[in-house]
């Protein structure tokens, strides 16, 4: 090859790293001011679209949820419809457990109750199935349409790479994690939790992580989005103290980033038969300066990136994925922990064991807040809509700070690990939860006596 021609290759490869990386960077990860708050590309975009389906809403979310409830059955029963899922490439959408599917039909037949207000209350009342259908499952369905057409340019041409290898030193010491856990923490961060997860978990089947390491990352950084943490601190009542709360979050974020890795359940994970070989970026000897490194590492990986139809195929089925098999999750999971905190007094008998550590490390209202360390593990949401009602500031304080950093919900975050690759079930998913609850509270507390007075 000439050396013209050289050049022009390399041109062309740094051409193709640079282009969609700076695309993807500006869609997730840089924040913008509209509409009198700051936001994200995504965030305005999920919102636009949003807006536009308006009142279609919710003929469009029961025929997701009844799509996918009747093509599972049809799939369950027919063998030769299950080859031609196998043929377009939807096997894992359609082709589930019998547990999963049970979960789906539930899921479905929720979402019909809760449209048609049929049925017992508690499934329609407008503080539980409505909230987990319209709010939950709507923003579900618009933000992963969006994220799934954009997400590839994120992480399919380089920009994980490069920044994972500049970053792998200190991630790898701190965190025992490669460098490229930085842009699912970034993307998490900026834009949704889930959206973490989704990377994570796609870096993870492509070989990239191990599975301790996509454990340690879906459930350490995949961390609440900075618009939520806005949108959860003025529900809660402390918009003019957010960043204290903020700050406070982040404190704790890294904390138990630090030590998570290192304590059970998270420490013992074992690798899985099938696992590949996985290779972090940025994680060989080569005897170049890091910059160089990790630019050679994000052309490599720009030059193997999809082409326009298999980017195209990828987004699509990233969106049935999370449509059919998320959503009707979501409304289940979403309208029954809602129900539960509201129609039932089994949070408020769970929790009673919480209320002395309360009244002993200061805080008011501890019959009234006890249980919104516990609700958490069913939606982030749930605890600032219990705790809204905890009159003291201090304690809504702590409330906002821990929730949003528990992390683990089974409405969202929760149901994309379990139905992952990774293997992770319930009871690993609840240690992490109680640890990171343990972790958190003491900081949240100091931090509130330190900020409140």
């Amino acid at each position: 090859m000439s050396e013209a021609s050289a050049k022009n290759a390399e041109i062309a490869s740094l051409r193709r790293f640079l282009l969609p990386s700076l695309i993807g960077a500006a869609v997730f990860l840089c924040p913008i001011f509209y509409d009198g708050a700051w936001t994200i590309l995504l965030g305005v975009a999920a919102d636009s679209l949003k807006e536009a389906v308006g009142s279609a809403m919710p003929v469009l979310l029961l025929s997701i949820v009844t799509a996918s409830a009747v093509l599972s059955v049809a799939g369950a029963i027919n063998p030769s419809l299950k080859s031609r899922y196998r043929a377009h490439g939807v096997t894992r959408v359609f082709d589930v457990p019998l547990f999963w599917l049970s979960l789906r039909l539930l899921g479905t037949i929720c979402a019909w109750l809760i449209v048609f207000k049929l049925g017992p209350e508690f499934i329609w009342n407008e503080y539980t199935g409505a909230v987990a259908l319209f709010s939950l499952g709507g923003t579900i369905v618009t933000i992963f349409l969006c994220a799934s057409f954009l997400l590839p340019m994120l992480t399919d041409y380089g920009l994980m790479e490069f920044v994972g290898t500049l970053l792998q030193p200190v991630f790898r010491r701190l965190f025992t994690l490669p460098g490229r856990a930085a842009i699912d923490a970034l993307a998490s961060w900026l834009a949704a939790a889930a959206v973490g997860v989704l990377i994570t978990i796609s870096q993870y089947e492509r070989g990239h992580y191990t599975r301790r390491e996509a454990i340690v990352i879906a459930t350490n950084f995949s961390i609440t989005s900075l618009p939520f943490c806005l949108f959860v601190i003025e529900f809660i009542g402390l918009r003019e103290h957010f960043f204290a709360v903020y700050g406070t979050i982040v404190a704790i974020g890294l904390c138990c980033a630090i030590l998570l890795p290192r304590l059970p359940p998270l420490r013992g994970i074992q690798p899985l038969p099938s696992d590949n070989s996985a290779v972090s970026a940025g994680e060989d000897n080569e005897g170049r300066p890091l910059f160089l490194r990790a630019l050679l590492a994000a052309r490599r990986r720009a030059a193997s990136g999809p082409d326009l139809k298999e980017y195209l195929a990828a987004s699509a089925q990233h969106v049935m994925d999370i449509w059919m098999g998320l959503v009707p999750l979501v409304i289940l999971i979403g309208t029954l922990g809602l129900a539960v905190a509201e129609f039932t007094p089994i949070m408020q008998t769970l929790s009673a064991p919480l209320i002395p550590i309360l009244e002993w490390s200061g805080l008011p209202d501890a019959a009234a807040a006890a249980p919104t360390f516990l609700v958490g593990f069913l939606d982030m949401f749930l605890p600032a809509a219990i705790g809204q009602g905890v009159e003291s500031e201090l304690t809504r304080f702590v409330i906002a700070a821990v929730s949003l950093t528990q992390l683990i919900y089974l409405s969202e975050v929760g149901s994309l690990l379990l139905r992952s690759a990774l293997k992770v079930n319930v009871l690993m998913l609840l240690g992490v939860f109680t640890m990171r609850t343990v972790i958190g509270f003491p900081i949240a507390v100091v931090a509130a006596k330190f900020f409140m007075g």
